[in-house]
């Protein structure tokens, strides 16, 4: 079982940028794809950003490509999220997990392990 937490969290103004960490313990992440997802109150969990195993492969949701970037450091078994040109509606709770099985995947119920999520808040 692997175990994920997020890190990097807080509070930025419009225009700023944001680096998050997902660590694991447990398990090596270079075995897994995992994901990106935030969840804004009173708002469903969506998908952020995602990668493959071996990170030769990522994957983002439309409307966040161009801001938005996901790697993979397999030497610190920790996933990223670069955020640059943050606006308010990117204010939400950002969580990582583990994608369960292979391929493209948006649908938080194909993931799993999820971490305790890291706030991030945007203020104009």
């Amino acid at each position: 079982q692997v175990q994920l937490v997020e890190s990097g969290g807080g509070l930025v103004q419009v225009g700023g940028s944001l680096r998050l960490s997902c660590a694991a313990s447990g398990r090596t992440l270079s075995s897994y794809p995992m994901g990106w997802f935030r969840q804004a109150p009173g708002k469903e969990r969506e998908f952020v950003a995602g990668i493959s195993s071996t990170g030769g492969s990522t994957y983002y949701a439309n409307s966040l490509k161009g801001r938005f970037t996901i790697s993979g450091d397999n030497a610190k078994n920790t996933v990223y999220l670069q955020m640059n040109s943050l606006k308010p509606e990117d204010t939400a709770a950002y969580y990582c997990a583990v994608r369960r099985g292979v391929g493209y995947s948006p649908k938080p119920a194909d993931f799993g392990s999820w971490g305790q999520g890291t706030q991030v808040t945007v203020s104009s």
